[in-house]
């Protein structure tokens, strides 16, 4: 009876172990591949679709099509970087009643980690060039200022923010000056076996004309390995709880995939 007991209590204790360590694997999963930080080459195609703007029948829609690569530190730059490169393809009403869909504004940024342990802590410049196949699709201006995040990453989930300012210094001198600011929190609470609740609405503040508006979301999502690389769906709807100005976004349906590749 002993051994009987001895030998059900070592099952129980090593199946709880596997748990556990299932758990933390799903989690470690979802963390490397939601994480603006993780030190590793991603590819991530992400969709805004808006099907209506605050006191109009206007619809507009943005696929980001974005890419990151790290980069060792070395001797001339002793910490690790960040470059992220994002070319949206977006729809827009046209000067004639219709829609233009076409490349935006092409958009790239340099993070330095400047703190990798604990919570941790990138800063960098980035830059707007004016790429947009048509005036609608983008602003005309180069733009250059700054990006930076701060993530705190546990079992739980993540949380921080991404920070980024810019202003225009060239481009068409027939269009308006752009001066812009974004706010973007990473909320992720991670669930078993891979799945996760997120929320990360961009709020956005047009310094120039002084508009904004302030997105909240709420979403699923689910990471699970595929060889040694990382697979993340999810889908996140978001609402405007404060704007100021006009055509503005009303809801929007953030969804997108993102491959996280391993060694």
């Amino acid at each position: 009876m002993e051994i009987i007991s001895f030998r059900n209590t070592l099952t129980v204790a090593l199946s709880l172990a596997f748990m556990q360590t299932s758990v933390a694997d799903n989690a470690d999963t979802a963390n490397k591949s939601n994480n603006p930080l993780n030190l590793a080459p991603g590819l991530n195609i992400q969709d805004y679709y808006t099907p209506q703007l605050y006191d109009t029948n206007i619809h507009t829609n943005d696929t980001l099509l974005r890419g990151t690569l790290p980069v060792a530190p070395n001797d001339f730059i002793g910490v690790p970087q960040l470059l992220r490169a994002t070319l949206p393809i977006s729809t827009r009403p046209d000067p004639h009643g219709g829609y233009s869909t076409g490349i935006g504004d092409l958009n790239l940024f340099d993070i330095f980690l400047l703190k990798t342990e604990g919570v941790q802590l990138g800063i960098g410049p980035q830059i707007t060039a004016p790429t947009a196949a048509h005036d609608e699709l983008g602003t005309g201006k180069w733009q250059a200022g700054l990006a930076a995040v701060a993530i705190d990453s546990s079992p739980r989930g993540l949380l921080g923010a991404l920070v980024q300012y810019q202003s225009s210094f060239a481009g068409d001198s027939d269009r308006q000056h752009v001066e812009s600011a974004t706010f973007q929190p990473f909320i992720i609470h991670n669930l078993p076996k891979g799945w996760y609740l997120r929320s990360t609405g961009t709020w956005t503040f047009d310094l120039k004309n002084n508009t904004h508006y302030i997105p909240i979301g709420f979403g699923v999502g689910k990471a699970w390995k595929s060889g040694s690389n990382i697979l993340n769906a999810f889908v996140e709807p978001q609402w405007t709880v404060d704007r100021k100005g006009e055509g503005l976004a009303q809801f929007t349906l953030f969804a997108g995939i993102n491959v996280t590749f391993g060694k």
